[in-house]
């Protein structure tokens, strides 16, 4: 049995520092319950961006020119140091770590932003980086478009582990690149809530056969900071739920075992059974011996985006 803990907590909006470092205390904090494996919700670090659903695309321009700027400014770069604190936590624990980041690419213009999960080993390495392929409705005027590189399932003391996040379960292809690289558990950090959502991450489970973790977005009007900008009138409501969470943990087959955790701050935690998930594959394995090679194939293209190369 493997020990998992989700971690549904808001975090300190719009600074990346302060959010790192409420990460570390939650690492620690799960990892003193036992936990072998810890996952952090969409866009932990520094935040979700909830203000793209209220403003509007022509009146609140500049309002949401003031906010992007202050993302970009709080965004991490994975060539510097400011995971490092996470990092050092990972290997503390002795746990697998995976946090949904806003990723600020320093390799190109060093302005765009994608919205990340990055997957930290137990030794404290940096095992792996997914960018959402594709944002969603105005989601598109804060990230750019991920590629595939990092569409990967990666082998973790706890099992192989792979991730897609909010909108992108929805995508059949690209759950089955995953399901393809024999998944046996499946990280969904969203932005999504309600039974509908929970409902998908159950079929994931039951056509994959393996375990799925929903880790949900919880954010109050409270937790914004004093001087985010409009407040009041974005969100004249002091006691509004921006997010309600519903975490969820999801056994092979689609049998809830943990949550949903509905308008809670706190830990999801969860006992898994690996051998679980080829237990359930003997029936169905739609990447093994369900599939069909001879009638259906999938090519990805792995290749890294905007590689630039210069003749002269």
């Amino acid at each position: 049995m493997t020990k998992i803990a989700i971690v549904q907590e808001p975090p300190v909006f719009l600074d990346r520092e302060k959010t790192i470092a409420k990460a570390v205390e939650k690492v620690a904090e799960a990892a003193a319950h036992g936990a072998e494996m810890i996952v952090f919700n969409e866009a932990f670090v520094p935040g979700y961006p909830a203000w793209i659903w209220r403003l509007k695309p022509s009146g609140d321009w500049g309002l949401s020119e003031t906010l992007h700027t202050r993302l970009v400014a709080n965004a991490v770069d994975l060539s510097s140091d400011q995971m490092q604190p996470l990092y050092d936590a990972a290997a503390k624990a002795k746990a697998t770590v995976i946090c949904g980041i806003n990723e600020r690419d320093s390799k190109t213009s060093g302005t765009t932003v994608y919205n990340s999960l990055v997957t930290i080993g137990p030794d404290g390495a940096l095992i792996n980086v997914h960018r959402k392929l594709m944002p969603t409705n105005p989601e598109r005027m804060v990230w750019g478009f991920g590629d595939a590189s990092g569409l990967r399932v990666v082998d973790t003391p706890a099992g192989r582990v792979g991730g897609l996040i909010c909108w992108e379960n929805f995508m059949p292809l690209a759950r089955y690149a995953l399901y393809g690289q024999g998944i046996e558990i499946h990280v969904a950090p969203t932005n999504d809530s309600g039974d509908g959502w929970i409902g998908s991450l159950q079929h994931i489970a039951r056509e994959a056969r393996c375990w799925v973790l929903g880790a949900g977005n919880v954010l109050r009007v409270a937790d914004l900071p004093a001087d985010f900008p409009d407040k009041d009138r974005l969100y004249p409501n002091a006691e509004e739920w921006m997010n309600i969470g519903d975490s969820v943990v999801i056994a092979p087959g689609g049998e809830i075992i943990a949550g949903p955790m509905r308008k809670e701050v706190g830990l999801l935690e969860a006992d898994i059974d690996i051998a679980r998930v080829a237990s359930a594959r003997r029936a169905f394995d739609v990447a093994g011996h369900y599939s069909r090679p001879d009638v259906f194939t999938l090519e990805v293209d792995a290749r890294p985006q905007c590689s630039i190369a210069f003749k002269r």
